[in-house]
């Protein structure tokens, strides 16, 4: 059994263990309604890059409008976009995101290719041998569209180049703070005709697209302008709802490594109360039982 001053020592470390994790718990609570509000700031703009998409869409000739538009007859290559966190103590956060990850791609049909945006994703993948072709890592904590836009781009190089056939987008989607879900997207070509979820509110605004615009410079310039800017900002919001999920999984970690943490340091103080009273109760006894060892011997006398 450990002696009390290993057991105060213990309780002394536990206890400040709960201290750093109510103050990344405190962190992270903050971080996550920072992330929600750009989430939030991103979507008046792309719900109108959308609905001009859409209504470009119904125009004849649509896929030979531009070539992001054009899906391929034949898929020989696959890229896949994943988006995890440069950090752990997120619970199962990344776990999450790389299980429903393999559960899609280990088996796909065409070889697979991957862009990694976090350090976490880019361990587990290389160390499982998998193709990446380039990672992004130590972004800045609140990254604005110049920070990701580099990501968009290159996945539409590679599209265009015709080194892949298919780009996909894998992060997780920010439901609330308890819950963050893995997410799945096809992000090129782009598919405007189920539109649902790129950006949240345009079924409210769907019904009110006028019958015709009138469009000057003319469609096709305007498409060399939107699509790839538009599959850039898909990109960005995938990384501020992937970040609002990791704060939030983090924040939830930290509360429950918090209580976890109380948990133990009582039940620690309540143990070494016990062994200190037992350490109290034997010296007693010893005391007691030398009182009556020199009472005999002096009645013995």
């Amino acid at each position: 059994m450990a002696t009390a001053r290993e057991m105060r020592l213990r309780i002394r470390s536990v206890k400040n263990i709960s201290q750093v994790t109510r103050a990344l718990e405190a962190v992270s609570a903050s971080k996550v309604r920072k992330a929600v509000a750009a989430v939030l700031g991103t979507r008046p703009y792309a719900t109108k890059a959308w609905q001009v998409l859409q209504h470009l869409s119904q125009q004849p000739g649509r896929a030979s409008m531009h070539p992001l538009l054009t899906p391929r007859e034949e898929i020989k290559n696959t890229l896949v976009v994943v988006i995890t966190g440069d950090r752990g103590l997120a619970g199962a956060y990344n776990t999450n995101l790389i299980r429903f990850l393999q559960k899609r791609f280990d088996d796909y049909p065409a070889p697979v290719r991957y862009l990694t945006v976090g350090r976490k994703g880019r361990d587990i993948l290389a160390r499982r041998g998998k193709n990446i072709i380039a990672e992004f890592s130590n972004l800045p904590a609140a990254p604005s569209f110049a920070d990701v836009s580099a990501i968009g781009r290159l996945a539409v190089d590679e599209f265009l180049q015709g080194e892949v056939d298919e780009v996909y987008l894998v992060y997780t989607d920010y439901i609330n703070m308890v819950k963050q879900v893995p997410t799945l997207k096809k992000l090129l070509p782009l598919e405007v005709d189920g539109g649902e979820g790129r950006v949240q509110d345009f079924a409210a605004h769907k019904s009110t697209l006028p019958a015709a615009y009138t469009y000057e410079p003319e469609a096709s310039h305007l498409l060399d302008e939107i699509i790839p800017r538009f599959t850039a900002l898909q990109v960005y919001q995938a990384v501020l709802e992937s970040l609002a999920s990791e704060h939030a999984a983090r924040m939830v970690a930290m509360r429950n490594a918090t209580d976890n943490a109380i948990e133990l340091a009582a039940a620690l103080q309540l143990e070494y109360n016990k062994v200190r009273q037992q350490a109290i109760t034997n010296d007693i006894l010893d005391i007691a039982g030398g009182a009556e060892a020199l009472a005999k011997a002096q009645a013995q006398k």
